[in-house]
């Protein structure tokens, strides 16, 4: 019985690609009896429509570039004062400000920056109310040098305006966040000193190293024998570095100065100034 199943079975599979090939053909033969199979594609299938290669592809090759936020301001224009008939503010007078931008050593020379003052100034015949601004351009500037100096930056006050104008000035900065400024020139951290320690903390970690590799070898009957050998290196390495650290502390860098918007500086004027 199992033979005469496994017959029957081969025989169907044997006949299936028959069965199959007469079933596709009698379905393209009802086709061709409805349609015209040479109109098929445009009887029965709509008409797509033509497009060109570069359709809906983006061919506006002019993008503008994208815009890098300028961190600068200019200047206005200046109202003449004549002395005689101006009304003064003495050489002396200090302003409590506040910047309107970051001021860093990355700023090029030129570049003109602007503060708000936070308090009032009172002098004869007039007062300097709180938001004043200052008008200031950057005089100089450099990036933290190899030789252990930070980065600098310093800053001229050029203009104030008052009562709607714009009057000529000149200051200079006293201070920024509280500390002392001296000679106008604000600095980065100097790395100097930090350097030369840095150095001798070198020769001393590899002493110490030396003093333990020393007392490993005396805990050795053999050892002991070189036992002082390791100390010995270690304090002529320790000296050399000592000694050598004044002129590799030349070759440490100095910190960035960066000051955020929103500090406070001391604004002092170096002549007299003339406000109508």
């Amino acid at each position: 019985m199992k033979k005469l199943l496994g017959i029957l079975f081969s025989i169907y599979l044997s006949l299936m690609p028959v069965l199959a090939l007469e079933l596709d053909m009698s379905v393209d033969e009802e086709i061709r009896k409805k349609y015209n199979t040479n109109q098929l594609q445009y009887d029965v299938l709509p008409e797509l429509p033509k497009v060109s290669p570069t359709q809906g592809q983006n061919t506006n090759t002019n993008k503008a570039p994208a815009q890098t936020p300028v961190y600068t301001q200019n200047q206005p224009n200046v109202t003449a004062v004549d002395p005689k008939s101006g009304i003064k503010i003495p050489s002396g007078t200090k302003f409590q400000v506040k910047s309107n931008l970051t001021i860093s050593d990355s700023q090029k020379s030129g570049t003109v920056v602007s503060f708000n003052s936070y308090a009032p100034v009172y002098k004869s015949g007039i007062t300097i109310p709180t938001g004043t601004k200052f008008y200031a351009i950057i005089e100089e500037s450099h990036r933290p040098q190899i030789t252990g100096n930070g980065g600098l930056v310093v800053i001229r006050v050029t203009s104030m305006t008052f009562g709607g104008k714009t009057y000529q000035i000149n200051a200079k900065i006293t201070k920024a966040n509280s500390k002392k400024i001296f000679f106008n020139n604000i600095k980065g951290q100097r790395q100097y000193w930090k350097g030369v320690a840095k150095q001798i903390d070198k020769g001393e970690n590899f002493y110490k190293k030396t003093r333990r590799a020393s007392a490993k070898l005396a805990d050795n009957p053999i050892g002991i024998i070189i036992a002082s050998v390791p100390t010995v290196a270690g304090i002529a390495g320790y000296a050399v570095t000592t000694v050598i650290s004044p002129v590799s502390g030349l070759f440490s860098k100095g910190k960035s100065l960066s000051i955020p918007s929103g500090s406070t500086f001391e604004i002092k004027l170096l002549d007299n100034a003339y406000v109508n």
